[in-house]
């Protein structure tokens, strides 16, 4: 019997987020599919699923205008990857995340007839909505993990599904509080503030002091409390301990850990946390929350007449209204954000309410993502198939 021929795809992922993703629909494409490679880019996650790196995936890593320097080294590696893939064709190639970077890639690949699909919508239905345009030349299918992006592309006429969110998948509904606690050293009864100031060492460089004045006006006001900071590497917790020190905060109540940082938010009543992937973590855990944010006045100047949104916080737009305090420039302030925190102690049922919406937000993305990014990778192959046929 003579065997099908392997399906070839090209997959390029730049960050640990999308390495995640990656490597949870390659391994779901991997158990559907008889036989099937994949090369491009990836992190240790899409390399153990079999993805051949070609490069480094790190070096993908580009955030904010503060490192254009690096955009001439990126550009080169992008040719360099098109260049690959116009001698050998893949199948299939799919862009996870990282939209700069991948988009442009995919529109160079799209025109030369090779099918593509993008993993993760770029914040278009937010700012710089112009980039509709060349994601219509670029995309062949979107899969996005938010509803009301799918609805965005369905209103411009571009393919997509909407899988849901692996992260919802993977976050239990219900945990043990008491247990979290125990495994990081923490007061079983006192309230814990969990601190997120970033994961990236420009986060941290813009956010550390401003995150040690807010525990310093609290502590003031609730000497019971206690805090908890997760940290990434042991770079981003020097800036932050520094930080500490600058402000005479070392007498705090406070347990710094490296990593955890799902589990510090866990074993947390609130969380005080920068703007970001985290802030999805925090409402998959159901957890009252304010939101805050800081760039380079230049990057602002720079982002905000792009900007189509009110609300920047992730809950926020999923749940279409203000549910949790946000801050950003000049609005985050120690003694605002400490407002904020206080607040849910005094109203608790504020924080009740919030923990109730969130609940609704997680069952709303809990669609078994990885399968879901595999059915649509597959049926857009079948339809390609199809139609060299007919």
């Amino acid at each position: 019997m003579k065997k099908s021929p392997a399906i070839k795809i090209g997959i390029v992922a730049g960050e640990a987020s999308g390495d995640l993703l990656g490597a949870g629909l390659m391994s779901e494409l991997r158990n559907r599919l008889s036989a099937v490679s994949f090369e491009g880019v990836g992190g240790p996650l899409m390399q153990a699923q079999g993805c051949r790196s070609l490069f480094p995936m790190e070096q993908l890593s580009i955030i904010g205008l503060e490192d254009v320097g690096k955009y001439p080294e990126i550009n080169g590696l992008r040719n360099n990857l098109a260049d690959h893939f116009l001698k050998n064709p893949p199948d299939l190639f799919i862009g996870v995340d990282v939209p700069d970077f991948n988009l442009v890639l995919e529109e160079k690949l799209k025109s030369a007839g090779i099918l593509t699909m993008h993993y993760v919508s770029p914040t278009v239905w937010a700012w710089r909505r112009y980039r509709i345009r060349r994601i219509k030349r670029a995309v062949d299918h979107m899969l996005t993990l938010f509803p009301f992006e799918a609805s965005f592309y369905r209103r411009h006429h571009i393919p997509v599904t909407f899988v849901g969110h692996p992260l919802a998948d993977v976050i239990q509904e219900k945990y043990d509080v008491r247990a979290l606690r125990q495994q990081l050293h923490l007061p079983s009864k006192d309230r814990v503030v969990a601190l997120l100031p970033g994961s990236r060492l420009s986060e941290l460089r813009r956010h550390a002091d401003l995150f040690v004045k807010t525990a310093l006006w609290l502590h003031k006001r609730h000497p019971d409390m206690h805090f908890v900071a997760p940290f990434v590497s042991a770079e981003t917790r020097e800036i932050f301990e520094r930080a500490l020190y600058r402000h005479g905060a070392w007498f705090l109540p406070l347990t710094i850990v490296t990593h955890h940082s799902r589990e510090a938010m866990a074993a947390s009543d609130i969380v005080l946390l920068a703007s970001g992937t985290a802030t999805l973590e925090a409402a998959l855990l159901k957890k009252p929350m304010v939101v805050t944010y800081k760039v380079s006045w230049l990057s602002y100047l720079l982002i905000r007449p792009f900007l189509y949104v009110d609300l920047y916080a992730l809950p926020n737009i999923l749940a279409g209204r203000a549910l949790v305090p946000e801050f950003i420039q000049n609005k985050a302030v120690p003694e605002t954000l400490g407002k904020a925190v206080e607040l849910y102690i005094l109203q608790p049922d504020k924080a009740k309410s919030v923990r109730k919406a969130l609940a609704e937000i997680h069952h709303a993305l809990r669609r078994k993502a990885n399968r879901g990014a595999a059915d649509a990778a597959i049926d857009l192959l079948k339809s390609r198939k199809r139609s060299k046929t007919t």
